[in-house]
């Protein structure tokens, strides 16, 4: 990887500054010039923090690769780094490091300005203290998004004046990209990702929705889904101290309104974090991971405000608690490296547990337009009440963990993108054979409209079957016992929601590309179950029993064509491998 490269001195700092002085100073917003009812465009907003970068010695601005628009890069603002960028990338692997995606959905733009505000308010310090935690922020990621501005993509939102679109330049979600990976952008952002391995991670957004009292909303990883230590860190401890610290900075912090029916007062349910999204994929590399989601009908400048907040008192409480952040996150690759079972599929439950919900009191009325009844939020009667909160998720299914994974050569995009994920992989060097277990697609299904450009598998019935198979030179063989082995069997696992499979990698091998001739192959039939006894009595059981099959020479010709050496044996089998 190639970055510009900067001096940055740290010699000349003072040293004297304490952890909590250093944050305390970045509290004040005043009236600030990014507070207003305007977020910049690509080229303003990249031209202002290239100035920044020029004119100081405590930021780097770094081109981190392509997006989706060519000649357009995806840039990467680090504060608190450290001397040059060897240095820099090293400090954040090695230190305790938070990363901010903005504009991921450029007409939500909160988070820009937020990050603008933290920045200039970061470099306004007389001194920094080197040992607390590197800040970096991802300015604009869906760069073709941020081109196609308007006032009017955004029907249901106040302000600002001017934003960008949800799609990028190809019209893809980048909030559902993350393991499909089909733009530049996704590409790109696994090289920051993974450059930095931050120890939280946080996507800025604003929210869609129900209309209640609340400007500052979140959504964390599924308890169930993650490891223990983080699941005490961020439910046990974070979030109570982050919701009693923003209290006092007049937010009430509160879990993102996903509504169980209509109306909040049928109560709210948890967000399943999927790997397809920023934070499901960042969860599964064990960084505390947060969607922050501002209310769509509070004014622009509030929004931007208490997003700004949130990070502030995010980042403190990583200055007072890395040494804890970093241990749990120690004990979560731990923990997941002794799982024995890959667990997936999960599914709301049906346990509730209370919350005090400050909403506004819901009316039907009859437009006088349409002559039809509609929802109407009535911000005359607020009210406060008591709500069920269904927050707990159980998985479906599991499959055992094998020791390896075995990927056909002739797939190099999926291998690519696992590389580029940090995962560890050997090429064979020669021919071996090897008892491995294939991936059998018995049955599937296909979603009757394209989601993000694919026509996804959402129902499928795998069989593992044992085999004994040679490997040619160019395949490769992946260890289960690393860092990142959550993701690989999110990707690698067909039956998983998020994987290869489910986004119709695979679909090629779906289709046989050989075929017989009933006139021709009912004169081998006989040799066939001749040399097969229990094929044999299997076609006679099936004759007796199914009438239609009895009744149809294709149906019969086909059954002995499916069992007999001429059928194709790659036939629905994927090219991923599970060796024992």
């Amino acid at each position: 990887m190639e970055f510009a490269d900067k001096t940055y001195f740290y010699g000349a700092m003072k040293r004297s500054c304490t952890a909590l002085l250093f944050i305390t100073a970045l509290s004040a917003l005043g009236q600030h010039p990014w507070l207003g009812n305007t977020s910049p465009d690509y080229a303003s907003l990249i031209t202002h923090l290239k100035s920044l970068d020029r004119a100081n010695e405590r930021m780097f601005l770094f081109d981190m690769g392509p997006s989706d628009v060519p000649g357009l890069p995806i840039y990467l603002c680090v504060l608190n780094a450290a001397k040059d960028s060897a240095l820099t990338f090293a400090k954040a692997r090695n230190g305790t490091t938070l990363l901010f995606n903005n504009a991921i959905h450029p007409g939500e733009p909160d988070g820009i300005n937020a990050c603008l505000i933290y920045t200039e308010n970061y470099l306004k310090l007389d001194s920094i203290n080197p040992l607390d935690p590197m800040v970096a922020f991802i300015p604009a990621y869906n760069v073709g998004g941020m081109l196609n501005r308007s006032s009017t993509s955004r029907a249901n939102q106040n302000g600002p004046e001017e934003y960008g679109f949800r799609g990028n330049a190809q019209n893809l979600d980048l909030n559902r990209d993350f393991t499909k990976m089909d733009s530049e952008n996704a590409h790109t952002f696994a090289r920051i990702f993974h450059a930095l391995e931050p120890d939280v991670f946080v996507d800025n957004h604003v929210s869609n929705g129900a209309d209640y009292q609340y400007t500052l909303t979140y959504i964390t990883s599924v308890r169930e889904r993650i490891a223990p230590s983080l699941r005490k860190l961020i439910y046990g401890t974070l979030l109570p101290q982050l919701t009693q610290e923003l209290k006092a900075s007049k937010w009430d912090l509160f879990p993102y309104v996903e509504t169980v029916k209509d109306i909040p007062d049928s109560g709210i349910y948890q967000f399943n974090d999927l790997p397809r999204y920023a934070m499901g994929y960042a969860s599964l590399f064990n960084t505390v991971s947060f969607t922050v989601e501002t209310h769509m009908l509070k004014p622009f400048p509030n929004r931007v405000r208490a997003t700004h907040d949130f990070m502030y008192s995010l980042v403190r409480w990583c200055v007072k608690n890395k040494n804890t952040l970093e241990k749990a996150r120690e004990n979560a690759h731990e923990w997941e490296g002794s799982l024995s079972h890959f667990r997936y599929n999960y599914v709301r439950t049906d346990e509730a547990d209370s919350l005090i919900f400050k909403g506004f009191q819901a009316t039907r009325d009859t437009n006088d337009i349409t002559g039809l009844a509609h929802l109407k939020y009535d911000r005359t009667q607020p009210y406060q009440k008591t709500i069920p909160f269904y927050k707990h998720y159980t998985p479906k299914d599991s499959l055992r963990i094998p020791r390896f994974y075995i990927i056909r050569g002739q797939e190099r995009r999926i291998i690519e993108q696992l590389k580029s994920q940090g995962i560890v992989m050997n090429e064979l060097r020669e021919a071996q054979k090897l008892t491995v277990k294939a991936q059998i697609v018995r049955s599937f299904d296909a979603i009757s409209k394209p989601y993000e450009g694919h026509y996804m598998h959402p129902n499928k019935v795998i069989e593992r079957v044992e085999k004994s198979m040679v490997f040619r030179p160019g395949d490769v063989i992946v260890p289960c016992n690393q860092n990142g082995s959550l993701f690989l069997h999110s990707v690698l696992q067909p039956e998983a929601e998020d994987s290869y499979f489910t986004w119709n990698y695979f679909d090629s091998y779906l289709q046989e590309k050989e075929y017989f001739s009933n006139y021709v192959f009912v004169d081998k039939i006989r040799s066939i179950l001749k040399t097969n006894p229990e094929l044999k009595q299997a076609y006679e059981a099936k004759k007796s029993s199914d009438p239609e099959f009895a009744a149809s020479e294709w149906q019969q010709l086909y059954f002995l064509y499916q069992n007999s050496p001429y059928f194709e044996p790659s036939y629905m089998m994927l090219p991923v491998f599970e060796l024992k």
